[in-house]
């Protein structure tokens, strides 16, 4: 019996390791910056620092997926820890202005100690957007990516999810709460 028992705990213990997931892959690293909240205040990526955090870019006066793309992160606000950070970035720094984001904000119900939208320098937004996120480049057309970011609280990239496929937000929530968890 007590072999049975042994047998049964082993097999146990080793479904229970296979099951585990693979962490999320390290697919890049979001570097310091500094723009403005939609408060008029600095906001570095310091403040984020120790947060996991879900961006996006978009553009307060978007007709097209911007609209969609702030309800699931409204949707995010509602599903996942308070600890995890919300960030969107303007496209469109000339008009979006701290007032304009957080006006925008306001139709989106944005918890503003979590969700913050950030406006600024063109040439800092354009390097976030290119180089450190890899997702565009700020344009006249204001032709930008639908894809949101999952940063971990090391500042470092670890997914990607667009709406194209449907609503991203049970994923990004599942994923956030595994990056939790990582020390």
């Amino acid at each position: 019996m007590k072999r049975i028992l042994t047998f049964c705990l082993l097999c146990g213990l080793s479904l229970a390791a296979c099951s585990r997931e693979k962490p999320l892959a390290v697919l890049g690293q979001i570097p310091q910056f500094q723009l403005t909240s939609q408060e008029g205040t600095k906001f570095t990526r310091k403040e984020l620092d120790g947060h996991v955090w879900v961006a996006d870019f978009i553009f307060t006066n978007c007709e097209g997926p911007c609209p969609r793309m702030s309800s699931h992160m409204h949707s995010l606000q509602d599903k996942t820890n308070l600890g995890v950070r919300l960030v969107s970035f303007t496209v469109d720094p000339d008009r979006d202005t701290p007032s304009a984001l957080q006006e925008y904000g306001k139709k989106f119900h944005a918890d503003a100690s979590r969700w913050t939208f950030l406006t600024g320098d063109k040439a800092t937004l354009n390097m976030l957007d290119h180089d450190a996120f890899k997702l565009g480049s700020l344009g006249a057309d204001m032709d930008h990516s639908t894809r949101f970011v999952l940063i971990d609280k090391q500042g470092r990239v670890r997914g990607y999810y667009g709406i194209a496929d449907g609503n991203p937000v049970e994923r990004i929530a599942k994923d956030a709460a595994r990056l939790e968890q990582e020390s």
